[in-house]
């Protein structure tokens, strides 16, 4: 019998507890008809584009770029490759990118310790991706970038290619995903956006699947 496939959740749950990058608008879930007042429950939910796990399009740096619905649905569903880089205490440099050989058209995902110290309680000091080597990823013409923290830039840097380097090639952004699970490897990856129209940015329930 052939072994099922794994498929591994990497979002993290959207609640009124969800903890979001200061100044964006909170997550708010809340009840707006119930059982009691209707035939069925339904609630109401209100959050910013960049709540939870979630996709940066072009548009969220570039006053020109693409928009959510702009982008190609396929980026967001094909094999991926997870690099572990967990060991290091800052920054993903270009040096550590040279090392795991990242190739043209692949989908990265880089695990660093923001994963193990989880996103319950907000930490400004956590790992992100240095400006050259967000320069080097868009050099080499890879697919598409993720990353298991609220933002791929370092918080208050002027530095801002960690995202203009990537979005201005139409590289777009998966953030805030959960990789305390998952070891480093191949995997199939889905996280298509929600289809919102003329925004910059959109929750995905991002997905990886282990064959």
């Amino acid at each position: 019998m052939q072994a099922k496939n794994e498929v591994i959740d990497i979002s993290i749950p959207l609640s009124s507890k969800t903890v979001v990058y200061p100044g964006d608008p909170k997550v708010k879930v809340e009840v707006f008809k119930e059982w009691s007042e209707t035939t069925s429950k339904l609630s109401e939910i209100a959050m910013g584009t960049h709540s939870g796990t979630h996709i940066d399009s072009p548009s969220h740096c570039l006053k020109d770029g693409k928009r959510i619905e702009d982008l190609p649905l396929d980026v967001f569903v094909g094999p991926a490759r997870v690099l572990d880089f967990s060991m290091l205490e800052e920054k993903i440099t270009k040096e550590d990118l040279i090392n795991k050989n990242v190739k043209s058209g692949e989908r990265i995902l880089a695990k660093t310790r923001n994963s193990k110290e989880g996103f319950v309680t907000w930490r400004d000091n956590f790992a992100y991706l240095d400006g050259e080597a967000a320069d080097y990823l868009a050099e080499v013409g890879i697919k598409l970038f993720g990353i298991d923290t609220w933002s791929v830039k370092q918080k208050g840097s002027k530095d801002n290619r960690a995202h203009t380097s990537l979005l201005s090639k139409d590289i777009p952004i998966l953030e805030t995903i959960n990789l305390a699970e998952v070891k480093e490897g191949e995997y199939f990856l889905v996280c298509a956006p929600l289809k919102i129209s003329g925004v910059e940015g959109a929750p995905t329930r991002a997905l990886l699947i282990k064959f």
